[in-house]
């Protein structure tokens, strides 16, 4: 019984630890509640010879694993409001860090600059390139 809860073990966290789901969310389910009705089994089993802890153990595996298959699906959040739309004229001149007086070249001089370092290709975070892209919109609207 112990090389079954060992294997078990295993298994999981080959799943979990992986860098690709190694199994579609449908059929991962499938597999968890099979697995589930599995442990009950085994923790009837074990009840019976009396073998408590082990019981335990697969009581709350089966639980665990039976909770896990009715866990809805995460939920789509609702899009967040663009950088741009509530980014003023000061906001934009301090991301691109470009004085009141800048005209266009010095502005798109200023972005091509920052965003080689802030592109998300080269280690930068889209947050950031997304309010330089933001700041750039915003100066060239008002110029």
């Amino acid at each position: 019984m112990s090389f079954l809860i060992a294997g078990a073990l295993v298994f999981a966290l080959a799943v979990w630890l992986g860098r690709r789901p190694m199994l579609a969310r449908r059929s991962w389910r499938y597999l968890s509640a099979a697995a589930a009705i599995a442990a009950f089994a085994g923790a009837a089993f074990t009840g019976i010879r009396g073998a408590w802890a082990a019981t335990i153990v697969l009581l709350v595996v089966g639980l665990w694993l039976a909770a896990s298959v009715r866990r809805p699906a995460a939920r789509a959040r609702p899009p967040a409001q663009g950088p741009a739309q509530g980014m003023s004229l000061r906001e934009a001149r301090a991301i691109l860090g470009v004085s009141e007086e800048a005209d266009e070249a010095e502005i798109d001089a200023a972005y091509r600059r920052l965003m080689r370092r802030a592109h998300p290709d080269v280690g930068g975070t889209e947050g950031l390139a997304a309010q330089l892209n933001a700041a750039r919109a915003r100066l060239k609207r008002s110029a």
